[in-house]
């Protein structure tokens, strides 16, 4: 039950969905920022910057119902941790006098800034992603404390203007991110939980992945991005942070 948690297990549930993708409130940054090559996953090449054809003018995917269909699996798949939106929110928020805002069409000079800044924002919100899971998992409460440190951290580097991020030293920050979700993963591993709990599934490719049946529930660092890249059914449990995908069969 909900109310038996202890509050930062109830906190990180609720900063985790907090790190959503919210398309509405964006501007088709990952559909312009990231490069991606044909393959399984994408019909044709499509270099870092340069919008892909599908997006339509109001920032929105023409082919979003038939994206699958259409040779564009890896566009289901990807998520940007709710960096998008607040790449746009931060933007405003730096440039309250710049008309168009984060209109990257309108402004073409601050195009690239805004596309870096995502970049960056999304390996922030990544790492938010894991540290929160660290804190929520009532194995690793003797690291708790120090993932706090390290969360409250990363938050105020994310609430920086575009200018800022782009200056950021990712890689170090990285660095000391993962020492730390390392020494959380020690100590999980060693308390094995059903099925896959207590596996450390950080950066696991879980791309074509069976998963029907399986239970996730208790296992460390899910994302949604590895849950939508695999086979999954009704009978797969996930974190109660990750939604089922769409594309899953209902039975």
């Amino acid at each position: 039950m909900a109310e038996d948690l202890p509050d930062p297990v109830r906190r990180s549930d609720l900063e985790r969905l907090a790190l959503r993708a919210d398309c509405s409130a964006c501007v088709g940054l990952c559909c312009v920022a990231p490069a991606f090559s044909a393959s399984a996953d994408f019909a044709f090449d499509k270099p870092a910057g340069q919008p892909c054809p599908h997006l339509a003018t109001d920032f929105r995917c023409g082919i979003h119902t038939e994206l699958r269909q259409r040779g564009f699996a890896g566009c289901t798949v990807f998520d940007c941790f709710g960096a998008g939106q607040k790449v746009v929110r931060s933007f405003r928020t730096a440039h309250p006098t710049e008309r168009d805002g984060a209109n990257w069409r309108a402004d073409p000079e601050r195009a690239a800034q805004l596309f870096d800044a995502f970049t960056v924002m999304r390996q922030l919100h990544e790492l938010l992603w894991y540290l929160a899971a660290a804190r929520s998992h009532p194995a690793a409460r003797s690291r708790w404390s120090q993932v706090q440190r390290l969360l409250d951290e990363t938050e105020l580097l994310s609430s920086g203007s575009p200018e800022d991020l782009v200056a950021l030293d990712l890689a170090g920050h990285r660095a000391r991110v993962a020492d730390e979700l390392r020494r959380v993963s020690e100590v999980v591993r060693v308390v094995p939980g059903p099925d896959l709990g207590g596996r450390d599934l950080i950066g696991a490719d879980l791309r074509g992945a069976d998963l029907r049946g399986a239970d996730l529930r208790e296992a460390l660092f899910v994302t949604q991005l590895q849950v939508n890249a695999a086979r999954g059914s009704s009978s797969t449990r996930l974190p109660a942070v990750v939604t089922r995908p769409s594309h899953w069969p209902a039975r």
